[in-house]
């Protein structure tokens, strides 16, 4: 048997195991929030330091008990990372936990392996031995590499450093939102903030339940999901609406301990279609056509004509 078909067999065969999970597991839905881009450009609305203290409140009032913030260590020196450590600070006093998100947030797929790897370790470097540090590498843009041997020279080298994939299984584009959002207001145009609230929560908790859905069929059972989100405006003014809605259509939330204590976490999918988070990933190793596998609402086109119809104030200049 070659490696290829050895690691294919692998990975079947933990599918199989993962689909006979009790019944009473696969009525279950749960998902943990991980933020990225820690700290993150200003946006429309607040400043940074108001962003932090808006996200804490938010998350406190839906009570998540913890949230994963993944820090990119060089936005610290743009101008907009100034105050960012106290940031940091006051994210893990929350309750909440931070890990790696690389250093300069740099693309794998066209740069130097070894490179890439330095610019981790500088990252990793700054947040040793600080409180709340959990050991996870979430890679920048979800891009694990689109060739076989940037991708397993990555998987080496967070193995080698004790680090798990700090993947994702809802993948969505609310970032996308908070740009529309940024040039909206830049452009002194006027935002129903209650309908943006509403096309928010709704975009969200829809890519959730998609990616549950290719959970079920790929692995017949809802496994812990971890939700991608950024720092963002959009996120500080309605992180607390969103787990209401979450909530209300029958998510639980759960720590980021929790979710990455799911079997899948120690399943590497023997695909390069990663960009898309880990479910997907295993959906496209089993088979599936990946196609199928990308939420209507991960396309900024969509999302634009969305905005304009639904959030942008009619009779706005």
């Amino acid at each position: 048997m070659t490696l290829a078909a050895w690691a294919r067999w692998l990975i079947l065969a933990l599918l199989a195991v993962l689909a006979a999970a009790p019944a009473a597991a696969q009525e279950t839905k749960r998902i943990a929030l991980s933020f990225d881009d820690i700290p993150r450009h200003p946006g429309g609305f607040m400043t940074p330091d108001e962003r932090t203290i808006a996200l804490i409140a938010g998350l406190r009032e839906a009570g998540v008990e913890q949230a994963a913030f993944f820090v990119t260590t060089g936005n610290l020196e743009d101008d907009y990372g100034k105050g960012g450590e106290a940031r940091i600070r006051a994210y893990v006093a929350a309750g909440h936990v931070i890990a790696n998100h690389s250093h300069s947030h740099g693309w794998l797929w066209n740069g130097d392996a070894a490179e890439y790897i330095a610019d981790l370790d500088r990252a990793e470097a700054w947040l040793a031995g600080r409180p709340g540090k959990r050991p996870w590498y979430r890679f920048p843009y979800l891009d694990e590499g689109r060739d076989p041997e940037r991708r397993d020279a990555l998987r080496a080298a967070l193995r080698q450093r004790g680090l798990l994939n700090g993947y994702v299984t809802v993948d969505n584009w609310d970032w996308a939102i908070d740009n529309l959002v940024s040039k909206a207001v830049a452009d002194k145009r006027a935002i129903d903030l209650k309908a943006l609230g509403e096309f928010y929560v709704e975009t969200i908790v829809s890519t959730a339940n998609f990616n549950d859905a290719v959970a079920r069929e790929t692995l017949g059972r809802s496994p812990a999901h971890v939700l991608l989100l950024h720092e963002t405006d959009l996120n500080a003014l309605f992180v607390a609406d969103l787990v209401v809605g979450l909530r209300a259509d029958g998510w639980a939330i759960i720590t980021m301990d929790e979710a990455y204590a799911d079997p899948i976490a120690r399943i590497e999918p023997d695909t390069l279609y990663l960009g898309g988070g880990r479910v997907a990933g295993l959906a496209a190793a089993a088979g599936h056509d990946t196609e199928m596998l990308v939420h209507e609402r991960t396309d900024e086109a969509e999302l634009t004509r969305l905005f304009e119809e639904r959030v942008v104030a009619k009779g706005a200049p």
